[in-house]
């Protein structure tokens, strides 16, 4: 059904939806997929589909490191610049590993990130610049919005490595997928079933919602489709 991810992430977009493709995971044996509902997008009709670029966070106390070992500390935001300007086309840049004490991400960033055709951001914390992101309407996913910034408060220490996101393996390469009423991930070795499995529960339920419409019941129909 798909020849490549630019396809495939149109085919998410506009024939699928985070919900549907959570029921397949969960048949699969895939049954915490789901991020925290404290997860939103900044503006409700956002919808996030891409490939993840893992970035991991950590707090600190102060701009440059004053004295201690470790050579990410002397740099003001750590590897926040690099990892922001490796992101590809269709990948979504996702961090976590900080407190809530400060954003994760701003209006700046995101216009460097839609510059280099990303698909999007899904911040373990929070966004500040609302204003600018919602202008370019770059999909941009948080606990929400709070203007502190991170520059004494937070650093990036690593990034394309394997991250933990609410307790979710998220691995390089794995799909993020999310709207209003959550993100999740998709593990890249179960992609291609996850998604055409996906596809056809969304075709059942569509003759499951005619019918209904039609006057079955609601017992009828799980009986008849299976798909409730």
């Amino acid at each position: 059904m798909w020849s490549n991810d630019k396809e495939l992430f149109q085919l998410m977009r506009t024939k699928l939806f985070p919900a549907v493709v959570g029921d397949i995971l969960d048949t699969m044996g895939f049954l915490h997929q789901f991020f925290a509902p404290s997860i939103k997008p900044l503006q409700m009709n956002m919808v996030v589909a891409g490939r993840a670029m893992p970035v991991l966070e950590a707090d600190v106390y102060e701009l440059k490191s004053s004295s201690g070992h470790n050579e990410i500390t002397q740099q003001p935001f750590g590897l926040m610049f690099e990892a922001l300007d490796s992101l590809k086309e269709d990948e979504v840049y996702i961090a976590t590993g900080s407190s809530l004490r400060y954003a994760l991400w701003g209006g700046l960033m995101s216009t460097r990130a839609r510059h280099l055709k990303a698909a999007g951001a899904v911040l373990d914390g929070y966004v500040r610049d609302s204003n600018e992101i919602l202008e370019l309407n770059f999909p941009t996913f948080s606990h929400g919005t709070y203007a502190q910034d991170q520059g004494p408060r937070g650093k990036v220490i690593d990034y394309r490595v394997p991250i933990e996101f609410n307790g979710i393996r998220v691995n390089p390469g794995d799909i993020v997928y999310g709207d209003r009423d959550g993100v999740l991930i998709i593990p890249q070795e179960v992609e291609r079933d996850a998604i055409s499995l996906a596809l056809e529960k969304v075709s059942t339920e569509n003759r499951v919602r005619t019918a209904i419409s039609n006057g079955m019941s609601t017992v009828e129909a799980f009986e008849t489709f299976g798909v409730m």
